[in-house]
């Protein structure tokens, strides 16, 4: 099966990595309906949330099937292993990886043992206190390999610590058993979560990625974004509120409050994360971005012939700065939109065009002006020096960029894996110099201030870690963070070193015979599980 390479609009040029997207999660109680293919049509919309792998779970009341594998979720599921997954309740994910590797073992959704049956669970964000909960499940269960389910199966995801975690109360129900192990968990998580007959959801005490709930006529649906209710027919009722839990079954549905609410959405969902399509707390997220270009224009105005996106993450922003100046906006490039999901690497030949493998100009539009090219952020600089050299080829006059987002300068840890702070172009660089690495005539980042008013929420609500450096919950030191946290054992010298000085990046560290252990797709079956 072809597998999906995790590219999409933001790696412009071979091997240029940008801002990867956090994971998106579904799920679904609805009696007589599909329900696997409800969820599938969710992940399909939740698709720019994760392209690393996807799976989803259902069940029918008396047991839980699971079916996950690497790859996009049209390349992972067709009809006939949308039809074993039979049920009246599902949930299901598609992953970007921020803790543990990109491998089978880690796709999501996990399973595990609990006291009466089974639990399987989906989670999008970032816990940073994966070590604490490594060392409880440790005094409970003594080395790690001598635990059931998905860890001693090779799992090495937050996820999986979680999973464990809900059945380690043996005397507790698993409703019970969450509102014990919730409250211990740290950083970013939206869980979807069942057993054989309830679903579950449950948001971290800052809200830091996004969860909702809808409305079917037969049914409930929770998703990570509004747009993924739509796609399946589903009414927007609310949010789910941080530090909440819900439960659905068929007595409806219950809330229950496990933490106090501390709101800090991440303002990055906004700026580039989220659909454009979808609403956060009220706000629709294009109209934010368009008013981010708006807010661009207004504060680095400049005299130009034409404003032109960077395709597509830049589109609204630059409708917004078009509107505002009152330059003409128009398509200076076209995107193939295919090259994205090749698996083939490019040859030397083709690799030294580089961003041409994605992008090429509209000779006739952009020759002879003064062109504002408009993007999201910039992150290492490379992609915008390569797209301004390409337009200066094209015969641009003058090449102004404009960014919708302030400098970004720090790692984040809540479920978005930028490059290494030291990859960071800004980290080292101010706003001069980063205009004449990338061989601009002029660069303009929109202000702090600028970029919150866009989203209309209060500024101390949202969570700007990756702009600032001020990070909403206290982060641990580097030496118990990272990528491959639960992969391997961190060298000595980081232990104790400020967390901020390493990205996720930093800590990778290779499998010592270079091969990552991939399996083919199938169904996971709880009857595999030891009780």
């Amino acid at each position: 099966m072809t597998r999906g390479d995790g590219k999409l609009t933001h790696d412009l040029l071979p091997g240029e990595k940008g801002p990867q997207d956090a994971c998106g999660v579904f799920g679904v109680w609805a009696p007589g309906e599909d329900v696997a293919k409800l969820t599938y049509y969710g992940l399909y919309a939740l698709q720019h949330r994760g392209q690393e792998s996807a799976g989803i779970a259902t069940s029918d009341g008396r047991s839980i099937l699971v079916y996950k594998d690497m790859g996009l979720v049209s390349q992972v599921f067709d009809e006939t292993n949308l039809a074993s997954l039979k049920g009246h309740l599902a949930i299901g994910h598609c992953r970007y990886s921020t803790t543990g590797g990109s491998t089978w073992e880690n796709a999501q959704p996990t399973l595990g043992d609990t006291a009466k049956g089974t639990v399987a669970l989906a989670h999008n964000g970032n816990l940073i206190n994966s070590a604490e909960l490594r060392e409880t499940l440790e005094d409970i269960h003594g080395e790690l390999g001598n635990t059931q389910g998905e860890l001693r199966r090779g799992n090495t995801t937050d996820t999986a610590l979680v999973t464990t975690l809900l059945g380690s109360h043996p005397e507790l129900s698993l409703e019970e058993t969450a509102l014990k192990v919730l409250p211990q968990l740290r950083g970013a998580f939206c869980f979807t979560f069942i057993d054989e007959n309830t679903l579950y959801a449950a948001r971290d005490p800052q809200g830091i990625r996004p969860l909702v709930i809808g409305r079917l006529d037969r049914g409930w649906v929770v998703a990570s974004e509004t747009a993924a209710l739509d796609i399946v027919g589903a009414s927007f009722v609310r949010e789910v509120n941080p530090g909440e839990m819900i439960a659905i079954d068929s007595d409806g549905l219950r809330s229950t409050m496990f933490a106090k609410p501390e709101p800090k959405g991440c303002v990055f969902e906004y700026v580039y994360l989220a659909r454009p399509d979808t609403t956060i707390s009220g706000r629709e997220v294009y109209e934010s971005r368009v008013e981010m270009g708006r807010q661009l224009a207004r504060e680095f105005p400049v005299d130009a012939d034409m404003v032109m996106p960077t395709p597509e993450s830049g589109t609204p922003a630059a409708i917004g700065y078009a509107e505002e100046s009152g330059i003409p906006y128009g398509m200076g490039l076209v995107k193939n939109a295919y090259v994205g999901r090749t698996f083939i690497a490019p040859s030397q030949t083709i690799r030294q065009l580089g961003i041409r493998l994605k992008l090429n100009p509209l000779k006739p539009i952009i020759k002879g002006k003064r062109l504002v090219v408009v993007d999201d952020s910039i992150v290492r600089g490379n992609t915008q020096r390569a797209l301004v050299r390409m337009l200066r080829e094209a015969g641009a006059l003058e090449v102004h960029v404009r960014i919708s987002s302030p400098p970004v300068r720090w790692p984040c840890f809540y479920g978005i894996d930028f490059a290494t702070r030291a990859e960071l172009i800004a980290n080292g660089a101010n706003v001069e110099e980063i205009c004449t690495s990338i061989g601009a005539d002029s660069l303009g980042y929109i202000s702090p201030e600028g970029m919150m008013a866009a989203t209309q929420q209060e500024p101390e609500n949202l969570c700007s870690a990756c702009f600032t450096g001020e990070y909403p919950v206290e982060l641990p030191s580097s030496g118990r963070l990272g990528k491959d946290l639960l992969e391997l054992q961190l060298p000595v010298e980081f232990a104790g070193a400020d967390p901020t000085d390493v990205g996720t990046a930093d800590l990778a560290r290779t499998n010592p015979d270079g091969v990552s252990p991939l399996a083919g797709g199938g169904a996971v079956d709880p009857s595999r599980i030891s009780h």
